[in-house]
C-alpha cells in the first residue's frame, strides 16, 4: 500500500515511515501497490515488481507491511533478512481464510523481526501464531507533527458541535451506529471521510455529510473544522486517525478495545461501548465538552512522533541486516 495518483489516501502511514527512514540517510527502493484497482491480480503484479526490484537493488534488508500477502511476497522475492509490520487485518485473517495460517507462520518464521503497531495486536498475533513470541516488537507508524499541527478551536456555532469520522464506511468501523447516535444528539453536524459498502445506509440523513475519499493533505483542515473526531470501531488494531486528531489538539470518542486505550488518555478521549447507540451519543456530547485545543491530546500524540518511531524501526532493520553480515 502506497499513495498513488488515483488513490492518494492509500497507505499514507507506509509512505510516512518510508520518508522518515529516507530522511535518516537510508537508500530505499520501492515495490508497492499505489492503486486499489486490479483485484486479486494486483498481487501478481506486486510479486513481479518485488522480484525485479530485489534483483536490481540487492537490499541489505527487506521491509514489508502486512504479513500476507505482502510479507509472503517479500519473503519469497529475496534472500535478504526480512522485517515485516503487522497492521491488523492481516492478523485477524489468520485462521479465518484457508491457507492463511500456514502462510503467516511461514512469514513469521522467515522474518528476523516482526513489528506490531500496538500491544493489543502483538497479543493477538502471538495467540494465533505462537512462533511470533520473542521476535515481535511494538512500534506504530507515528504521526507527522508538522503535517498535523495544533489547530485553533472552531468558531462556536449555535448549530451545535461538528463531529468528524475518518475511515472506511464498513461494518467494523461501526458507522451506521454512529449515525444513529448522532440523530440522538439532535444538533450539529457529522461528516464522514472515506468510502465503503455502507455508504447507502448513511445517505440522506439530516446533518450527515459524506465526503468520500479525500486527499490526505485535506485531513488537517477537516480536523481544524471539527470539534470531535469519532472513532466508534468495533475493534481498532491501532487507530491512526485518532492519533492524527490528537496531534491537532482535537478530543475524541474511542472504543475500549484494540490499540486506542494504549495511547488515548481520559483527558483527551471519552471511552464508549461501540455497540451502545445511546452511549455513543452521550460520549459524543461529553467529548464536545472537552477543551479545544486539547493539550493532553497533543502531549500524548507527541510521544508518537513519526521521527521517533522511524528511529526505532531503523534499529530493528539495522539489527536484522547486521545479523546477516555477522
Amino acid at each position: 500500500m502506497y499513495p498513488g495518483p488515483s488513490d492518494p489516501d492509500l497507505g499514507t502511514f507506509v509512505a510516512q515511515v518510508e520518508r522518515a527512514l529516507a530522511a535518516r540517510g537510508h537508500e530505499i527502493a520501492l515495490a508497492v501497490l499505489d492503486s486499489r484497482s486490479g483485484g486479486k491480480m494486483r498481487y501478481s503484479a506486486l510479486a513481479r515488481r518485488a522480484v525485479r526490484t530485489a534483483r536490481a537493488f540487492r537490499p541489505d534488508v527487506v521491509y514489508a507491511h502486512f504479513l500476507v500477502p505482502a510479507g509472503l511476497i517479500a519473503a519469497l522475492s529475496s534472500r535478504a533478512p526480512l522485517v515485516v509490520t503487522a497492521h491488523g487485518q492481516d492478523v485477524r485473517n489468520v485462521g479465518d481464510l484457508p491457507g492463511l495460517r500456514a502462510a503467516t507462520r511461514f512469514v513469521v518464521g522467515r522474518a528476523a523481526s516482526v513489528i506490531a503497531v500496538s500491544d493489543y495486536l502483538r497479543r493477538e498475533l502471538e495467540a494465533r501464531v505462537p512462533s511470533a513470541r520473542g521476535k515481535t516488537e511494538v512500534i506504530d507508524s507515528g504521526v507527522d507533527l508538522e503535517r498535523f499541527p495544533v489547530q485553533p478551536p472552531r468558531p462556536k456555532s449555535s448549530a451545535g458541535p461538528a463531529f468528524l469520522c475518518v475511515g472506511g464506511l464498513t461494518e467494523r468501523k461501526n458507522v451506521v451506529r454512529l449515525a444513529e447516535a448522532f440523530a440522538l444528539v439532535g444538533k450539529g453536524s457529522l461528516t464522514f471521510v472515506g468510502e465503503g459498502p455502507f455508504r447507502s445506509r448513511l445517505e440522506g440523513r439530516p446533518g450527515v455529510e459524506l465526503l468520500g475519499s479525500v486527499p490526505y493533505d485535506r485531513i488537517p483542515s477537516l480536523l481544524a473544522a471539527s470539534d470531535v473526531l469519532c472513532q466508534p470501531s468495533l475493534v481498532e488494531p491501532f487507530g491512526q486517525a485518532l492519533l492524527e486528531a490528537m496531534a491537532c489538539g482535537r478530543p475524541t470518542s474511542r472504543p475500549p478495545v484494540g490499540g486506542p486505550p494504549e495511547f488515548v488518555p481520559p483527558e483527551a478521549g471519552v471511552l464508549v461501548d461501540p455497540t451502545d447507540v445511546r452511549g455513543l451519543a452521550d460520549a459524543m456530547c461529553a467529548a464536545a465538552r472537552l477543551p479545544r485545543p486539547n493539550a493532553a491530546a497533543r502531549t500524548a500524540a507527541e510521544r508518537h512522533d513519526a521521527r521517533i518511531q522511524a528511529e526505532r524501526i531503523e534499529a530493528v532493520l539495522e539489527r536484522a541486516a547486521g545479523s546477516a553480515r555477522s
